[in-house]
């Protein structure tokens, strides 16, 4: 589904709660209260501003009593084969997002992989699949990144554990490439791209991956993902703590100029031991 076609489905999605909503003689704050979310987010969903998640359109359909059709429309709107499921509402919220802060302490977060970077990923993760699974899901990570290139981008920081720079996915040409973009991303600016180096030692988010993403007309929210799994964070509370986690890991990280020279002078490793393979 095209991006116009679908953010067109989500206003209809708002709609039809807002009427559902007025024939039950309810206001927002009423459905929020037997949600579990403010009036606020109902407004937002039903402005099309704010996407709810999976157990927020089933909770609205048992207030409502609308037989599942929130669910079903969700997961018509949401599920893309392209993306785990645990993922696929991260996806639709990145979009539109005016501020994306990324930490990743094993690999090159996805909206600045190569291709040959996200393949190898993805093909040790499904080592059976067919190989147009494969694809489909490399085309959907490159799709992701245009997101950084064009003229509404949203502001991008990405914190990378050394770690992500040494591990040799794909091998030492893929890997050197693969930094190179990110020098090039860096350089152009498109992104900020920060290291936290190993002799930083103990850090905020120990072997765990953080995204923060900010709106021009919504709270802010978060994102964590473990084996399989993930959690979009939208409590303030919550939110707040996750923000001053990730303010620790800038303080720790390299400044920009320093991580690019690491960043730079791995790619040049990778190319040295590229040359005599």
């Amino acid at each position: 589904m095209a991006n116009g076609s679908r953010q067109a489905a989500w206003e209809f999605f708002g709609l039809e709660l807002k009427r559902r909503r007025e024939d039950a003689g309810l206001t927002q704050v009423e459905l929020g209260l037997r949600v579990f979310v403010s009036g606020g987010y109902i407004g937002q969903f039903e402005q099309a501003i704010r996407k709810p998640q999976l157990d927020v359109a089933q909770r609205i359909d048992e207030a409502l009593q609308t037989d599942g059709i929130f669910e079903r429309m969700w997961r018509q709107l949401i599920d893309d084969r392209r993306y785990a499921e645990y993922f696929a509402a991260t996806a639709e919220l990145e979009r539109l997002a005016t501020v994306l802060c990324d930490f990743e302490p094993f690999v090159i977060p996805g909206l600045l992989q190569t291709a040959e970077y996200a393949r190898a990923i993805t093909l040790a993760s499904n080592p059976f699949a067919p190989e147009g699974h494969i694809e489909e899901i490399v085309a959907a990570r490159l799709e992701r990144a245009q997101l950084l290139r064009g003229d509404t981008r949203p502001l991008y920081w990405a914190i990378l554990h050394e770690t992500a720079l040494r591990v040799p996915v794909g091998g030492p040409a893929v890997m050197a490439r693969q930094l190179r973009q990110l020098t090039m991303l860096s350089r152009e600016r498109h992104a900020l791209v920060l290291v936290l180096p190993y002799t930083a030692g103990a850090h905020a988010q120990m072997g765990k991956s953080l995204r923060l993403m900010e709106f021009a007309d919504a709270p802010p929210t978060a994102y964590t993902e473990a084996v399989y799994s993930g959690n979009l964070l939208d409590d303030p509370a919550v939110v707040k703590r996750t923000r001053a986690a990730y303010d620790l890991l800038r303080v720790a990280a390299l400044p920009p100029e320093a991580s690019l020279a690491l960043i730079e002078s791995a790619a040049e490793d990778y190319e040295r031991c590229a040359s005599t393979t």
